[in-house]
């Protein structure tokens, strides 16, 4: 039998989650994304537990989501009537939540438990996809509100023991999140930023020609990438990435390139 901590390490998997419910409302620009995250769903082990690290959740300190069946916190605006009727009846994991608070107080970084809140779209649009049958128990945490690239690196490096223990960590999040482009004429110019960042990104993240302290330098000095501050006006998209990365701390093994609508977006499996 083998020991645990010679079993393999659970996938890390940073992912561009779309605009709002549309992935699940058979939009054209979205029918890229399903159909990578279907892909990555059938080319991992399926885990014990799935921690979600959402875009959309920000607190001074990280919070865990530890209540034993979360809601759905239908938190975008303006869609079709059925999009406020998905249904994702995962379970929660109370021990596992525990956990978590407790692995990152270990490590120096405040945290705390809350029994109430429920599942945002950053996580059950993607699971949706991903793991239809909602039979896998699911954790959401928190960014910090301080949007700290650094800090959020840290906080993935505080949580790296999850990876011996079958839980997948996903940051749901976006490669780029200008939402102005979505709706606006998208001119050559603005593909050009959109290329040039995405490029920068994936070299980053992929480079076997970078040692782990060049590359979390890059990260945490993002904003001096090519058009950084056009793609992501406010970072909190982007955040996901660096705790993901200080849960792997290496080069990603898989990068999917792919559009949602007009747009050049990324997902990263380590």
């Amino acid at each position: 039998m083998k020991s645990r901590s010679n079993l393999p390490l659970s996938s890390v998997l940073f992912i561009s989650h779309g605009g709002g419910p549309l992935p699940l409302l058979k939009d054209k620009g979205h029918q890229e994304l399903v159909k990578n995250l279907s892909h990555i769903s059938s080319i991992i082990e399926k885990p014990l537990a799935i921690l979600v690290i959402s875009a959309h959740w920000e607190e001074a300190n990280p919070i865990v989501t530890s209540g034993e069946s979360p809601s759905l916190i239908y938190d975008y605006y303006g869609f079709p009537e059925e999009s406020y009727h998905i249904q994702y009846p995962a379970s929660g994991n109370p021990p596992l939540a525990q956990k978590i608070a407790s692995l990152l107080k270990n490590n120096g970084i405040e945290a705390k438990l809350d029994n109430d809140r429920g599942f945002d779209h950053g996580l059950f649009i993607p699971l949706k996809i991903m793991y239809p049958e909602a039979d896998i128990p699911c954790i959401q945490l928190s960014l910090v509100n301080s949007l700290d690239p650094k800090k959020h690196i840290q906080i993935g490096k505080a949580l790296a023991e999850l990876r011996r223990d079958n839980v997948l960590i996903i940051g749901s999040g976006f490669s780029f999140h200008n939402l102005k482009a979505f709706f606006g004429k998208f001119s050559d110019e603005e593909q050009e930023k959109n290329a040039a960042f995405e490029n920068w990104l994936i070299e980053t993240c992929v480079s076997q020609d970078l040692t782990e302290d060049q590359r979390e330098k890059r990260l945490i000095e993002w904003h001096s990438a090519p058009a950084a501050s056009y793609c992501h006006p406010r970072e909190e998209h982007l955040l996901p990435l660096h705790v993901c990365y200080g849960l792997a701390q290496s080069a990603v093994k898989q990068v999917f390139t792919f559009n949602i609508s007009k747009i050049k977006t990324s997902c990263y499996l380590w």
